[in-house]
């Protein structure tokens, strides 16, 4: 892909295998950052470098759950140096992504309580690089309130597809007018405001995925999951697994 022609980019899907990359490549992507929900970033940063190729390049990132369940922020980091466990502070989570010199997205503003609002968005403005403007699981207001947002703080927008779903990948995507081969690449085009252009498809099949994957809330939300994933501290992103030594003891809220 040229500077010319751009760079298409699904900034956040959270499945991946062959037919899913076959079907990146088939809708015209040519990269997806693949941030898979409580899974740490060894495994994260090895999956994605088994799934990239000359036609497709696969960056690893990490939606953080931050705060408790009930009342969770998250925040999309891509280019970390060390794994960041979900459930902690947003105070603490955001002191070390700034720490590492982190790519720091903001996914689905002010959706539901499980973003950053307006006035977090204000707190941490000069560490956001991009807040996403258009979500598959949006509402049509929520995506005019995020590009609302993104103009007046005036910060760059994204959108991705934010596939939970195989069959989303491909419906939304970022065209960066530059070439990006590889993660360094897409991170200096974050974090250096790269002109873009945000698309998405559109008519019935792309109503019917914005559908199935707002459907799909319900499934991520149950107890049983709120059981398994929050009460376990065997989780793997738990701050209290063991992988993590105690590091984040002073900011875990679980």
């Amino acid at each position: 892909m040229t500077a010319t022609e751009g760079t298409r980019v699904d900034l956040h899907v959270k499945v991946l295998d062959e037919d899913i990359c076959e079907r990146a490549k088939a809708r015209g992507l040519d990269v997806l950052v693949y941030a898979p929900h409580f899974t740490r970033w060894p495994t994260i940063e090895q999956r994605a470098a088994a799934y990239s190729d000359e036609e497709l390049t696969v960056v690893p990132g990490r939606e953080i759950f931050t705060g408790p369940w009930h009342d969770r922020r998250h925040v999309l980091a891509l280019d970390l140096d060390a794994p960041i466990p979900d459930f902690v502070t947003l105070e603490g989570a955001m002191d070390e992504l700034h720490r590492q010199d982190a790519t720091v997205l903001a996914p689905h503003p002010t959706f539901l309580t499980v973003s950053l609002d307006r006035t977090r968005l204000e707190k941490y403005r000069d560490l956001i690089d991009a807040v996403e403007a258009y979500n598959p699981k949006h509402l049509p207001w929520h995506n005019r309130r995020a590009q609302s947002l993104a103009s007046e703080l005036d910060l760059p927008a994204f959108t991705s597809s934010y596939a939970h779903l195989p069959g989303t990948v491909g419906e939304v995507w970022t065209t960066f007018d530059a070439e990006i081969g590889d993660e360094s690449a897409l991170v200096a085009a974050l974090k250096g405001g790269t002109p873009r252009r945000l698309f998405h498809r559109s008519g019935y099949g792309h109503r019917a995925r914005k559908l199935f994957e707002f459907s799909h809330l319900g499934y991520e939300n149950t107890w049983k999951k709120i059981d398994r994933v929050v009460l376990s501290d065997m989780e793997a992103t738990h701050p209290g697994h063991v992988a993590y030594g105690g590091q984040f003891d002073d900011i875990r809220v679980v």
